[in-house]
Protein backbone atom coordinates (compact mmCIF):
# COMPACT_ATOMS: atom_id res chain seq x y z
CA UNK A 1 0.00 0.00 0.00
CA UNK A 2 1.05 3.59 -0.50
CA UNK A 3 2.56 5.51 2.42
CA UNK A 4 1.05 8.86 1.36
CA UNK A 5 -2.45 8.06 2.62
CA UNK A 6 -4.78 9.69 3.28
CA UNK A 7 -4.90 11.46 -0.05
CA UNK A 8 -6.17 14.99 -0.41
CA UNK A 9 -9.76 15.10 -1.63
CA UNK A 10 -8.74 16.27 -5.11
CA UNK A 11 -6.33 13.35 -5.59
CA UNK A 12 -8.90 10.74 -4.66
CA UNK A 13 -10.69 8.91 -7.42
CA UNK A 14 -14.15 10.43 -7.83
CA UNK A 15 -16.60 7.70 -8.79
CA UNK A 16 -19.85 9.03 -10.20
CA UNK A 17 -22.46 6.28 -10.22
CA UNK A 18 -25.72 7.02 -12.01
CA UNK A 19 -28.73 5.02 -10.82
CA UNK A 20 -31.49 4.26 -13.30
CA UNK A 21 -34.95 4.75 -11.83
CA UNK A 22 -36.10 1.44 -13.35
CA UNK A 23 -33.82 -0.39 -10.89
CA UNK A 24 -36.22 0.69 -8.16
CA UNK A 25 -39.32 -0.86 -9.71
CA UNK A 26 -42.42 0.70 -11.20
CA UNK A 27 -42.35 3.60 -8.72
CA UNK A 28 -38.65 4.20 -9.41
CA UNK A 29 -39.07 7.67 -10.89
CA UNK A 30 -40.53 8.87 -7.59
CA UNK A 31 -37.95 7.00 -5.48
CA UNK A 32 -34.64 7.51 -7.29
CA UNK A 33 -33.68 10.82 -5.62
CA UNK A 34 -34.36 9.47 -2.14
CA UNK A 35 -32.49 6.27 -2.97
CA UNK A 36 -29.46 8.23 -4.19
CA UNK A 37 -29.39 10.16 -0.89
CA UNK A 38 -29.68 6.87 1.01
CA UNK A 39 -26.91 5.22 -1.01
CA UNK A 40 -24.65 8.29 -0.84
CA UNK A 41 -24.61 8.07 2.95
CA UNK A 42 -23.72 4.39 2.76
CA UNK A 43 -20.93 4.92 0.22
CA UNK A 44 -19.31 7.88 1.97
CA UNK A 45 -17.21 5.53 4.12
CA UNK A 46 -16.40 2.92 1.45
CA UNK A 47 -12.70 3.09 0.49
CA UNK A 48 -12.77 6.70 1.67
CA UNK A 49 -8.98 6.84 1.87
CA UNK A 50 -8.72 6.76 -1.96
CA UNK A 51 -12.25 7.27 -3.31
CA UNK A 52 -14.95 9.94 -3.24
CA UNK A 53 -18.44 8.88 -4.28
CA UNK A 54 -21.25 10.71 -6.01
CA UNK A 55 -24.45 8.71 -6.36
CA UNK A 56 -26.97 10.45 -8.61
CA UNK A 57 -30.01 9.58 -10.75
CA UNK A 58 -29.25 8.70 -14.36
CA UNK A 59 -31.46 11.26 -16.01
CA UNK A 60 -29.80 10.96 -19.41
CA UNK A 61 -29.01 7.74 -21.24
CA UNK A 62 -26.19 9.63 -22.99
CA UNK A 63 -24.23 9.71 -19.73
CA UNK A 64 -22.33 6.61 -18.64
CA UNK A 65 -23.52 4.60 -15.67
CA UNK A 66 -20.09 4.92 -14.05
CA UNK A 67 -17.68 7.79 -14.57
CA UNK A 68 -14.24 8.29 -13.07
CA UNK A 69 -12.50 11.60 -12.33
CA UNK A 70 -9.24 12.63 -10.69
CA UNK A 71 -8.20 16.20 -9.91
CA UNK A 72 -11.42 17.46 -11.48
CA UNK A 73 -10.85 15.74 -14.82
CA UNK A 74 -12.65 12.80 -16.38
CA UNK A 75 -10.32 9.84 -16.84
CA UNK A 76 -10.52 6.92 -19.22
CA UNK A 77 -11.25 3.32 -18.31
CA UNK A 78 -7.54 2.50 -18.78
CA UNK A 79 -6.53 5.35 -16.46
CA UNK A 80 -9.02 4.12 -13.84
CA UNK A 81 -7.47 0.64 -14.10
CA UNK A 82 -4.02 2.14 -13.47
CA UNK A 83 -5.23 4.31 -10.62
CA UNK A 84 -6.83 1.41 -8.76
CA UNK A 85 -3.91 -0.91 -9.52
CA UNK A 86 -1.61 1.61 -7.83
CA UNK A 87 -3.63 0.97 -4.65
CA UNK A 88 -3.73 -2.79 -5.14
CA UNK A 89 -7.27 -2.96 -6.51
CA UNK A 90 -8.66 -4.41 -9.73
CA UNK A 91 -11.19 -2.35 -11.71
CA UNK A 92 -13.28 -5.37 -12.75
CA UNK A 93 -13.51 -6.53 -9.14
CA UNK A 94 -14.17 -2.98 -8.01
CA UNK A 95 -17.06 -2.55 -10.46
CA UNK A 96 -18.46 -5.98 -9.59
CA UNK A 97 -18.43 -5.11 -5.89
CA UNK A 98 -20.01 -1.75 -6.68
CA UNK A 99 -22.87 -3.41 -8.56
CA UNK A 100 -23.43 -5.91 -5.75
CA UNK A 101 -23.39 -3.15 -3.16
CA UNK A 102 -25.91 -1.08 -5.15
CA UNK A 103 -28.20 -4.13 -5.41
CA UNK A 104 -28.01 -4.69 -1.63
CA UNK A 105 -28.70 -1.01 -0.96
CA UNK A 106 -31.71 -1.08 -3.30
CA UNK A 107 -33.06 -4.11 -1.46
CA UNK A 108 -32.50 -2.42 1.92
CA UNK A 109 -34.03 0.84 0.71
CA UNK A 110 -37.15 -0.83 -0.70
CA UNK A 111 -37.68 -2.93 2.41
CA UNK A 112 -37.68 0.06 4.79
Amino acid sequence: MVNDLPLTEEKKLLVIYRVESGCLGPEGAQLVDAFCDFAQKKFDSVDSDIIRWTIVPRNSKTLPEIEYNVVGKKISHIQAIRYLAFFGQNLNGFEGNLSERIARYIEAFLSR
